[in-house]
């Protein structure tokens, strides 16, 4: 059962029963009566109760945005905290996917779990002052290292 209902499922020009309002979203029709009790507006008093397509994705879409956490550019999320922080010592390591982008890896603070943000190279001027971030090195080619790999084995 999906956690974050898709809004884009609700036709907006069109009435839903409880049961028909169910079946968009995977949920059962006790769920539906809950969210008339936490302010879904249905059509009158009588039954059976109507919702108006426009009202159901309206608060579908208020209910996504309340759980939605913005983070600053120099915090991260952490999964296990549920919070943005900062990353532990102020210390990120920048691991780069392409030319252009990356992903920020650091320790949380306050679990010391992993947390990860995704970053633009040309971004990280932002975070210059607030976190010491550690760029990779650039490793040498394999042909042009010292020392080689031997292996006795095929001298057999």
């Amino acid at each position: 059962m999906a956690k974050h209902h898709n809004p884009n499922l609700v036709k907006i020009n069109r009435s839903y029963t409880v049961e028909e309002a169910a079946n968009i979203f995977p949920v059962h029709k006790n769920t539906v009566r809950s969210w008339i009790k936490n302010g879904l507006e249905i059509c009158g008093n009588q039954k059976p109760w109507l919702i108006l397509g426009s009202e159901l994705k309206e608060f579908i879409q208020l209910k996504r945005k309340k759980n939605k956490q913005t983070c600053k550019p120099y915090e991260m999320y952490c999964f296990s905290c549920r919070a943005p922080k900062r990353p532990a010592g102020n210390m990120a390591d920048y691991e780069p996917m392409n030319a252009s982008r990356g992903c920020l890896i650091g320790i949380c603070s306050t679990c010391d779990g992993i947390i990860n943000k995704y970053f633009s190279l040309a971004k990280l001027v932002l975070i210059h002052g607030k976190l010491d971030v550690t760029l990779p090195k650039a490793q040498k080619h394999i042909s042009k290292r010292d020392d080689l790999l031997l292996n006795s084995d095929l001298n057999k």
